[in-house]
């Protein structure tokens, strides 16, 4: 009798049909006066004219991506039931596996891109555009992908990285490659500086902070006008040079083309710089792959994971943040050095918390603490700005719909890098097989 009484279960898509509805209703009382009626310009006035194909095409759209989008939670959700009730996987994950061929690749494809026939000026440079981006994520991901400390003000460390170049070459008289580690010491000091008053914050108060730091910088380079140029900035900050041959259009023996024995040609400097911050970006890299498996670099990640353990296990929390601040702080003063030394010219408008927002949004899009997937979003982002251009205002819109979708599809990034560097041997068995031969 119980069983004849028991209700069927409930159909899934009933639900999600319901939320679309509900949705598009919603969206029709919204879009109405706003999508659905348009004033032009009237004889005595203004007059409304109606526009009902705008609004029931809008409204559909909303059904349809409600639905699409309850559908595909629902199949998450099912997905990672099902994950949690399979046993431990072991070995590296698909996503890994992938990164180990798409990683040598990309690598190949920015040394040779500059030589590929058809790549012309513009290519270079958007190329040297985006590598240093690509610099600034891997520097930023030290501090928010492997430390977990969410920094809002990174773009002062690239600002006192330019600046502090402009003003030792100008005022100094020092070469790139002279002024070049002394801006990253410089920066790691700030960092160090920025690192102290935050020791003991947190999630919101330590982006606040660190907000505020990034904006203090832009408002102290502001308003030192006889140190900085203030609003008009610096100008004729000296270019690089090839082991103390300059790039010059007038040719002779003491330049590179005359050394050389080459054709004069602006494309030189242009190949020079984008090798130049190529071999700064992969520094970076190699620097960071290598403090990730130091136990400086573990110490980042038991921070990211879990700081009340950290401190129970007698990590030095304070030592830990500060190394995470001052490394992360110092690659962002080499890619502000070498920022000003391709410009040629520097101002605060370079350095407003947009450029904070824009290399944030390049780590968590590509997966903190993966650096292939910082690689990745940085080429997408900055290059996909380049590619819609021709839209205008709503190269933004497109832009801001790509990263919706990017999070909604891979909340957790393009490349997920959240696992540990090192680990007790093989997953699932919690290094059974070391302890079995007196390893462990």
């Amino acid at each position: 009798m119980t069983e004849a009484i028991r209700k069927p279960p409930a159909n899934p898509y009933v639900a999600l049909l319901k939320d679309a509805g509900l949705a598009a209703l919603v969206a029709l009382g919204v879009g109405a006066p706003l999508l659905g009626m348009q004033t032009v310009p009237g004889g005595r006035g203004l007059a409304l004219i109606p526009r009902p194909g705008l609004l029931l095409a809008t409204v559909a759209a909303v059904f349809v991506g409600r639905f699409l989008l309850g559908l595909l939670f629902a199949n998450r959700r099912s997905a990672a039931r099902r994950e949690a009730e399979a046993p431990p996987r072991i070995g590296p994950s698909p996503m890994a596996r992938i990164g180990k061929l798409v990683a040598p690749g990309l690598l190949a494809f920015s040394v040779l891109m500059p030589v590929i026939p058809g790549i012309g000026r513009y290519e270079i440079d958007l190329g040297t555009l985006v590598l240093t981006y690509v610099m600034l994520g891997w520097g930023l991901n030290i501090v928010v992908g492997l430390a977990g400390l969410l920094d809002l003000g990174y773009v002062a460390f690239y600002a006192v990285g330019a600046y502090g170049y402009a003003i030792m070459a100008k005022f100094f008289d020092l070469s790139f490659w002279a002024a070049l580690p002394l801006t990253g010491l410089f920066a790691a000091t700030w960092g160090i500086i920025l690192g102290f008053p935050v020791l003991r914050l947190r999630g919101d108060y330590l982006a606040i902070v660190t907000l505020a730091f990034g904006e203090i910088i832009r408002v102290v380079l502001l308003n030192w006008t006889t140190l900085t140029g203030g609003p008009n900035g610096m100008s004729g900050v000296p270019r690089p040079t090839f082991f103390g041959l300059p790039f010059s259009m007038a040719g002779g023996e003491g330049t590179f083309a005359g050394f050389f024995g080459l054709e004069p040609s602006a494309l030189h400097r242009v190949t020079f710089l984008y090798y130049l911050i190529l071999a700064l970006a992969l520094l970076t890299n190699f620097v960071t792959i290598r403090l990730r498996r130091h136990p400086v670099g573990r110490a980042w990640e038991a921070l990211r994971e879990d700081e009340i353990a950290s401190r129970a296990l007698g990590l030095s929390v304070v030592a830990v943040k500060l190394t995470a601040f001052a490394t992360g702080a110092m690659f962002g003063g080499f890619a502000g050095a070498f920022f000003a030394t391709r410009q040629g010219f520097i101002s605060p408008e370079s350095f407003t918390f947009i450029e904070s927002a824009l290399i944030l949004a390049i780590v968590v899009l590509g997966g903190m603490g993966s650096q292939l997937g910082v690689a990745i979003a940085a080429t997408l982002m900055i290059g996909g700005f380049e590619v819609f251009r021709g839209l205008e205002e709503f190269r933004m819109l497109v832009f801001g719909l790509a990263m919706v979708a990017i999070m909604v599809w891979r909340p957790r990034g393009l490349v997920s890098g959240r696992e540990p560097s090192v680990s007790l041997g093989k997953r699932g068995t919690i290094g059974s097989e070391h302890v079995a031969e007196g390893k462990g």
